[in-house]
């Protein structure tokens, strides 16, 4: 009997320590920059769209956003969408007065968070295959001084690799509730073990 109670002590110790020890978190590296970048991550997706717009990069914008994920009018005109804001990219890089209107540089970016609803999620999996849908929020400094926060739709696609919807409006089953969501709170470095 001594001996049971023993062992119970014994693996209610080794119990309550699993219970406690966080699981551990996943590695990321991070660019110059401090951010995330690529499409292994939704921060890292959510981070290239921001750079797409400060580096005035058409092709990582074509690079970073959703495939064309379905026929009828909203992905029309996401289609079209897609390359008003890529001409609009490469006017602003061709511009010879060098005043930007858009972000100069990133300054904070949360750590990706689910749709409350999971309307979203089921709908992206069911209707394109889509393993997962996500938001995240990056705050972007402007040139004229200010600070600007975006909360940007990112999808992980079938291929495996996350990817930002810069449209979501054009289609609200994937979208829904993204702008009623709370504000982030946890940094996405929280999240992440981070290597440089």
């Amino acid at each position: 009997m001594k001996t049971f109670a023993t062992l119970l002590g014994i693996l209610s110790v080794a119990a309550g320590s699993l219970a406690t020890d966080p699981a551990p978190k996943p590695k990321l590296t991070v660019t110059a920059d401090g951010f995330p970048s690529g499409h292994g991550t939704p921060e890292g997706a959510a981070c290239d769209l921001a750079r797409a717009f400060i580096h005035h990069d058409a092709a990582l914008f074509g690079d970073t956003c959703i495939r064309l994920y379905a026929g009828g009018i909203g992905p029309a005109d996401y289609a079209e969408f897609l390359k008003n804001v890529a001409g609009e990219i490469k006017a602003e890089a061709a511009r010879k007065d060098g005043a930007s209107r858009g972000p100069k540089s990133i300054g904070k970016v949360f750590a990706a968070r689910p749709l409350t609803k999971h309307g979203p999620a089921s709908y992206g999996y069911a209707s394109f295959s889509f393993q997962d849908i996500m938001f995240v929020d990056v705050g972007v400094f402007l040139h004229n001084g200010e600070r600007s926060l975006n909360r940007t739709l990112v999808i992980k696609d079938k291929d495996g690799r996350w990817y930002v919807h810069p449209m979501p409006a054009v289609s609200p089953l994937l979208s829904a509730g993204l702008n009623d969501e709370a504000a982030s709170e946890r940094d996405f470095a929280d999240a992440y073990e981070i290597g440089k």
